[in-house]
């Protein structure tokens, strides 16, 4: 029995020992990026003296909550030259009704009820490509209905994109939490995939990481044309991701900057938005690459949650007063404490809630891992995904974020 308890304590040492490293990757790196991406104010504003025509493309659906905010805010940007193209994409509340009144008001406003959405595509892309047909302007600014942008957001978007010659430009937003749930498990989630999708990869031109955040990406219409628009993307569920890596992979001049000053964004709304936007993340990943998916499940389990799963074997190994529990105890106690320290400090720099939503981690961790391996249990299944009140059944010919 003793020999038993060494062995599996041995074991579970390495296993927490290799988790311990992952951890302190994750938070070498998420200092590095916090102190070198680059923000959306600061840039040379020498050549940034031209205003060509931006054309907001702003699809909504069932946005009632939420669409007027982020009108007022676009409307009363310092930019002097732009059009809001608002696409009401078939809401069944009262969304559609709020834009013909800001449509009636100010003629920068100008409203879209987009048709029915054909069979293969998702309903944003078909509300964004719905927008962009009747864009005038040179450049596009994607942004969602539950966005709110500060006064001068625009204005430093485009004049980063004149200044550097950039063909698309994206801005990190803060990500509002407005339920318990989300504030416990936004800190882990975007720990997890900062290392992949940070400023300081996407920026890099010898990654093959592309990424655009749905709450703000400005781009050339030209560059947008040229990777296929959102037709290109049609049946993604992650569509920003997947045109932000159409966009790496062309070759075009993208950057990545930090926002949180000047865009705060919804990310989720509740526990139930979430659960599918965790499983809308995970789904398509598996389409691309099954073993891949599992692979990225199995490695989220270990790193968010096993080091608490671990905690009641400890209880039972004390008492068998084995020489390797000691050693066991202080990898764990580590582990935990790296993982705590880690989410607090994302919680105060990237998500900007209080540090003590940190100590949740164990159930933000069950809630991450969870979520993704129920995606992969029911990927196969027809509307495994609900998002903004449709059901998403993914096939195999669809095709994840890059």
């Amino acid at each position: 029995m003793e020999l038993a308890f060494t062995v599996t304590n041995l074991v579970l040492a390495s296993i927490l020992t290799g988790i311990l490293g992952v951890w302190v990757y994750f938070l070498a790196y998420m200092m590095k990026s916090f102190r070198l991406a680059p923000r959306l104010e600061v840039f040379d504003r020498t050549n940034a003296n031209r205003f060509p025509k931006v054309s907001v493309i702003l699809p909504a659906r069932n946005e009632e909550r939420y669409i007027s905010r982020c009108l007022d805010s676009l409307l009363a940007q310092d930019y002097p030259n732009f059009e809001i193209i608002a696409i009401n994409d078939s809401s069944t509340d009262r969304t559609g009704e709020i834009i013909k009144q800001y449509a009636s008001k100010d003629p920068r406003v100008v409203h879209i009820d987009a048709p029915a959405k054909p069979e293969g595509w998702a309903g944003k892309n078909w509300a964004c490509h719905e927008g962009y047909l009747r864009a005038k302007g040179d450049l596009l600014l994607f942004t969602d209905a539950d966005t709110e942008h500060s006064s001068s957001a625009m204005s430093l978007a485009v004049g980063q994109v004149v200044s550097q010659g950039l063909d698309a430009l994206t801005a990190v937003p803060r990500l509002i939490c407005n339920d318990f749930w989300t504030k416990i498990t936004l800190p882990a989630l975007v720990t997890f995939l900062h290392t992949r999708f940070s400023p300081l990869r996407v920026n890099d031109p010898n990654t093959k990481t592309g990424y655009f955040f749905g709450s703000f990406f400005i781009i050339r219409k030209s560059t947008y044309e040229a990777v296929g628009t959102h037709e290109g993307v049609r049946t993604e569920l992650v569509e920003d991701g997947a045109l932000g890596g159409k966009v790496k992979e062309g070759k075009f001049k993208m950057k990545m900057v930090r926002g949180e000053q000047y865009i705060e964004a919804v990310w989720a709304r509740d526990l139930s938005t979430l659960w599918h936007g965790l499983r809308r993340l995970m789904i398509p990943i598996y389409y691309q690459n099954k073993t891949g998916a599992y692979l990225m499940a199995t490695a989220v389990f270990f790193i968010l949650f096993a080091p608490f799963a671990f905690l009641p074997y400890l209880l039972v190994a004390g008492f068998a007063g084995d020489l390797s529990f000691p050693i066991l105890v202080a990898i764990e106690a580590s582990t935990i404490a790296l993982i705590i320290a880690a989410n607090a400090i994302q919680c105060s720099k990237g998500v900007f809630e209080s540090p003590a939503y940190a100590l949740a981690a164990p159930l933000s961790g069950a809630i991450v891992s969870f979520g993704f391996l129920s995606a992969i249990i029911d990927a196969k299944k027809r509307g495994a995904v609900s998002w903004r009140g449709r059901q998403y059944t993914v096939s195999e010919n669809q095709h994840p974020i890059h």
